[in-house]
């Protein structure tokens, strides 16, 4: 079969920034009737190609074209009116609006009167039909919608343009099970369409749902263009890191190799820890140079247990013991100075700062402990960043950037680097490497297999059941916001253990 013709041909493509390349001689074809995967970890250049595609970034050399023609992209109308919608993963979406406005905003229709408010609710009510959300009201306020159900709102404005390229970023990263078949469900009708799709995600298992071709940057140059047939995961990974499958193997190899079996008093034990109507009352022990994993689905209480455990919350029940003394944890500062270090889920709100450099956030909970009546001399600074740079495979040229504008993947780094300044003795990290890309992920899990090998106990808690399998001595399984029990880790465990485990029937639960 003959290919279709290219909707939009990049060709040669150079983009610097403060004087340093970021994209290098990179091309990119889309054709009508394919969804393409733009593959790469954090700071290969991905978001920096399509801000080059969307006119949002200058271009230094190279050619865009549409349809054969050169366009020289000078903005997001400019690239609308082109036929050319992205959806970001922050859905840039208007909170005080209602859904059918923020569905139609700059594409309102309009009568004799003005804009005609019944016909923008009908014309909502059809795009949200397609994303399968007959349920929502184009009249309900944005507030009033789950994360995941904004993350369609946002696609769903993007579909009122009827696009011919359609952009999609990470759209993936905030939707439940059900709402990505509904998402690629969509996608794929698009693309029998003729829509020209780019794809952008970390999830890989989505991409090979969905993609027909992929390019893969790497360092800002294109290692290569591919049918999707063509590569498998292994090769995939590999081609994203420059760094060989096998590493991640190895890891899981090393740590059954030295597989730590708790012994002598625990660094931290919880004796009928909970809280009314967040967790039921639990019992859980913590050693030195041992990883715990937490697994369970979203609400099964691992998040909660964690937060009770580092004074993020406060138990109602239960005792706490460190070191052999009971100890009561009114908040994460008064759990630090115990040496108990939490990185939250919630990274952007509860964790770094986005206004100030890297190198402040990472110095902020040190000095906290210290006082800020004894400021850390820059010296100090120096040599605790030095420390990181190389531990965590930090750039130095990051360091004095405000943590914002910074990567998801540098951005769990800077908190892990903030949080081991303390020389934690207990590491509690919730979704550490949550939507960040596989060179950075398997960067922190080698961290985490080093820090225990040092003594630290360490609680990690993953949505991705193979990195819990992979790294942890022992597994605490909840359901239910209840703990239902726990797994000594070795070659028989895998995930389906875990999953078989949280999918039984316990005993007296007669279920809803």
């Amino acid at each position: 079969m003959t290919a279709r013709q290219p909707v939009v041909e990049m060709t040669g493509i150079c983009v610097e920034f403060a004087g340093v390349r970021v994209l290098d001689d990179v091309d990119l074809t889309l054709r009508p009737g394919e969804v393409h995967a733009l593959m790469g970890e954090n700071g290969a250049g991905k978001s920096t190609l399509i801000g080059a595609l969307t006119g949002t970034v200058p271009i230094r050399s190279g050619e865009v074209r549409i349809d054969g023609d050169e366009s020289v992209p000078v903005g997001v109308a400019r690239s609308r009116a082109q036929g050319i919608a992205t959806v970001f993963q922050e859905t840039r979406l208007s909170p005080h609006l209602t859904v059918a406005e923020n569905v139609m905003l700059g594409n309102e229709i309009r009568g004799r009167l003005g804009i005609d408010w019944k016909a923008n609710r009908a014309r909502t009510r059809e795009v949200l039909a397609r994303l399968g959300l007959d349920d929502v009201d184009p009249r309900a306020p944005l507030t009033a919608l789950s994360p995941a159900v904004k993350q369609l709102v946002a696609v769903a404005r993007a579909l009122v343009l009827e696009p011919r390229v359609l952009i999609l970023d990470e759209p993936t990263a905030s939707l439940d099970a059900a709402e990505v078949r509904t998402l690629l469900r969509v996608v794929r009708g698009l693309r029998d369409r003729g829509v020209a799709i780019l794809f952008v995600s970390h999830f890989l298992e989505h991409v090979f749902a969905i993609a027909d071709r992929m390019t893969v940057l790497r360092g800002g140059r294109v290692v290569g263009e591919y049918a999707a047939d063509d590569l498998d995961r292994a090769d995939l990974i590999s081609k994203m890191i420059g760094e060989d499958i096998e590493a991640l193997k190895a890891l899981r190899s090393e740590r059954l190799s030295h597989h730590y079996a708790a012994s002598g008093e625990p660094t931290l034990s919880a004796s009928a820890l909970g809280r009314r109507g967040t967790l039921e009352p639990t019992d859980l022990e913590l050693s030195r140079g041992e990883v715990v994993g937490f697994a369970g689905l979203r609400g099964s209480g691992r998040t909660e247990l964690a937060r009770l455990m580092a004074g993020a919350e406060r138990a109602d029940s239960g005792e706490l013991w460190v070191d052999g003394r009971r100890v009561q944890l009114s908040s994460p500062g008064a759990a630090l100075h115990h040496r108990i270090a939490l990185s939250t889920e919630n990274l952007r709100d509860e964790g770094i700062i986005g206004g100030l450099t890297a190198r402040e956030n990472i110095v902020l909970a040190l000095q906290a402990l210290r006082g800020w009546s004894r400021p850390l001399s820059r010296g100090e600074q120096d040599a605790l960043i030095e420390t990181y740079l190389e531990a965590l495979r930090l750039s130095p040229s990051d360091i004095d950037r405000p943590v914002e504008e910074l990567s998801g993947g540098t951005q769990q780094k800077i908190m892990l680097a903030r949080l081991l300044a303390t020389r934690p003795h207990v590491l509690i990290l919730d979704e550490p490497t949550r939507g960040i890309d596989i060179g950075a992920k398997l960067d922190i899990q080698r961290k985490v297999a080093q820090l225990a090998g040092e003594g630290v106990a360490v609680v990690f808690i993953s949505s991705q059941l193979e990195e819990v399998v992979r790294l942890s001595d022992r597994i605490v399984v909840l359901k239910d916001r209840e703990k239902i029990g726990e797994l000594s880790n070795g070659p028989g465990v895998t995930v389906d253990t875990i999953v078989e485990m949280i999918a039984a029937d316990l005993d007296g639960d007669l279920g809803d």
